[in-house]
């Protein structure tokens, strides 16, 4: 917000009546009106020291004159002192309000304020009252114990009210209210990035009740998923699927800040893609089938954008390696077929392509690439214009599986005697999936600006395979690396 704007004064305005309601009246309303506004508060906190750092304290006063009223009761809210980054956007604010060299005492006055207000800040969770003192050595507690321990009993009690809300099922006796679920949501949104607060984060992710709706607010959803995005947070894998499940936003979104990691990073660098895609969580939580089939389809809608942007492609290739290996991992025995996560694929080429070419025997490969290739012309062949098996379904499932292609080049690459013109076939089908028969087949290995950079694509993405399969080749890995190094130059 800049300085100037001409709602920033009717912005304090605002917040300077919404913290005098908020004082004046301790209620469950109140509190959950609070809990409610406490991001896009910070954000104003935030704007509100954009805007000051830029003035000196007398203009600051002069232009802003309710400016530490509006602090000061900042200072008194427990609620704002508790939310992640308040604290620190609000002492910055009051150290724009202190004169560096007062010239009278009403600025040295100023100044010894401002200052007791920053000490209240950082005491603002230390019990030292007299009647509370009191207390706790008559329960045999230190103050400095007291506190901590107080909380942790909080905490283990509301996960265990959840976790037999949970267990008791329809047993209503013993079960938590959704009302006070839906509430305690609320409450717990400023406090999702606390490591105390952690387990209750957890025990509500996981919280099914039997009520038609969502009782869980969007906005705590919000919180803990943009908390986990920043690594604020760190969940089991379990909570962030529950997550995702329950809000679909919050999937979109993870996404979204994955596609856009991945985008601005080296096209090239598929070791800093894996590593960001694996970072993500998204590969082990689409082994659920909802969340890979939405995650797909923002893939299949980024190809579509970008006409198969080779960014995109790659990113596309790397997050189904992590997908497919954490769906063998953690699936010993499958729960779900492939037919599951490609719905709309020929049933006989996913199987074909889910067999990954690392585990065929390097000189067993032609075989299962003439057979590829028959399925793959069979599909088109039988495709029904204008349903969602044409040309684009077969080519989106390949693309998945972009290793098959790779494997194709290689054969071609390092074989001295004449292959099959099934090969090149595939090839073309991948890089011109739009090109009817007739066209693709004028189109095989044509030498383009394009064509030269997705040889620069696929050189790197065999270099990477061979390292992670640990293939040696000393002589093709100098050839491929020394081309490699060549195309660069050119484009």
């Amino acid at each position: 917000m800049a300085q100037n704007s001409p709602g920033f004064a009717s912005d304090c305005q605002f917040w300077l009546q919404k913290l005098s309601v908020w004082e004046q009246a301790s209620t469950l309303e109140t509190q959950q009106d609070t809990c409610l506004h406490l991001s896009q508060f910070q954000e104003f906190l935030r704007q509100l020291y954009e805007a000051l750092k830029e003035m000196d304290s007398d203009t600051i006063m002069e232009r802003f004159p309710t400016i530490g009223q509006l602090l000061a009761k900042i200072c008194c809210n427990p609620f704002m002192l508790a939310y992640d980054e308040s604290q620190k956007f609000l002492m910055w604010c009051l150290c724009c309000l202190i004169k560096k060299e007062p010239q009278n005492s009403g600025e040295s006055e100023r100044n010894f304020w401002v200052r007791g207000l920053l000490c209240r800040i950082l005491s603002a969770f230390r019990f030292e009252v007299k009647e509370v003192d009191l207390f706790t050595q008559a329960l045999g507690y230190e103050p400095v114990d007291y506190c901590p321990g107080l909380l942790k009993n909080m905490v283990l009690s509301l996960v265990s009210e959840l976790r037999e809300n949970h267990l008791n099922g329809f047993n209503t006796q013993s079960r938590m209210a959704p009302e006070r679920v839906a509430s305690l949501s609320r409450i717990c949104i400023p406090l999702v990035t606390l490591p105390d607060f952690k387990p209750v984060v957890e025990a509500l992710l996981t919280y099914h009740g039997h009520e038609p709706q969502e009782v869980l607010w969007p906005e705590f959803f919000e919180a803990v998923n943009e908390a986990c995005l920043l690594k604020k947070i760190i969940l089991p894998i379990s909570s962030v699927i529950s997550l995702w499940l329950r809000h679909l936003p919050s999937l979109e979104k993870a996404t979204l800040h994955l596609f856009e990691k991945l985008i601005s990073s080296d096209r090239n660098g598929l070791r800093k893609m894996e590593h960001s895609i694996r970072d993500s969580l998204l590969p082990q939580a689409a082994c659920h089938p909802a969340i890979f089939r939405t995650v797909d389809e923002m893939f299949r809608c980024a190809l579509l954008e970008t006409d198969g942007a080779p960014e995109v492609l790659a990113a596309l290739q790397v997050f189904t390696w992590c997908f497919v290996e954490a769906l063998e991992k953690g699936n010993k025995q499958p729960k779900f077929t492939l037919k599951t996560y490609f719905p709309y694929a020929s049933p006989s080429l996913t199987t074909v392509l889910s067999q990954y070419p690392k585990a065929i025997p390097q000189g067993h490969r032609l075989q299962p690439l003439l057979y590829l290739a028959k399925l793959l012309r069979e599909a088109l062949e039988d495709q029904i214009h204008g349903s969602r098996e044409g040309p684009f379904e077969s080519w989106f499932l390949l693309a998945h599986f972009g290793g098959w292609a790779d494997l194709a080049a290689e054969q071609l690459l390092s074989s001295e005697a004449e292959l099959p013109a099934a090969l090149l076939w595939i090839l073309a089908f991948y890089y011109s999936p739009q090109d009817g028969s007739q066209q693709r087949e004028q189109t095989m290995m044509a030498r383009t600006d394009e064509i030269t950079r997705e040889i620069i694509g696929f050189l790197d993405q065999t270099l990477y395979r061979w390292d992670r399969l640990c293939i040696e080749g000393p002589g093709s890995r100098q050839l491929a690396t020394e081309l490699l190094q060549e195309l660069r130059a050119q484009v």
